[in-house]
């Protein structure tokens, strides 16, 4: 069964999301283990500088790396990645189940984005839109495509 992690910075506020969020983590319970590891955001005061924001994602971008398990295949959700649809995107994931990769980590970073060294951990960048989206929203929509994805690839009925 695969290992699926989604590390992310900060935690959800809106009850609304987090609901959201843990229906889509109990659906997946057939056909992953999902566990969400969250690493503390750093504040960020209004009209930071440029070097004060990169030290932000800097700090945010260790943090993210401790959570990452050596052996993990590391997808980083990223507005310069590779943008797929939802079968393109199954067939990834089942393309990484087939070649043995069954560790996955997706990475979400904070509102300022992700650190050069995530990025570089990387084994893929993933773009889901050219539009930006609240980190918190995106582990939603992260963990429906996750699940939509298992549905995909055992051809199980899911709505389009």
């Amino acid at each position: 069964m695969e290992r699926i992690t989604i590390a992310c910075v900060g935690k959800i506020k809106e009850k609304y999301l987090r609901d959201a969020v843990a229906e889509y983590a109990k659906r997946l319970g057939r056909y992953c283990r999902l566990e969400f590891r969250e690493a503390a955001d750093e504040p960020t005061r209004e009209g930071a500088s440029a070097r004060e924001e990169e030290t932000v994602k800097r700090t945010e971008g260790e943090r993210l790396l401790a959570a990452i398990p050596p052996d993990a295949y590391v997808i980083a959700l990223d507005l310069g990645g590779e943008m797929l649809d939802s079968v393109e995107f199954a067939q990834k994931i089942g393309a990484l189940a087939s070649s043995g990769r069954s560790r996955i980590v997706f990475v979400i970073g904070g509102s300022l984005g992700l650190s050069e060294a995530v990025l570089s951990r990387a084994d893929y960048r993933l773009c889901f839109s050219p539009m930006t989206f609240p980190h918190q929203l995106m582990r939603v929509i992260l963990s429906e495509q996750i699940y939509r994805a298992f549905r995909i690839l055992r051809n199980e009925p899911y709505h389009k």
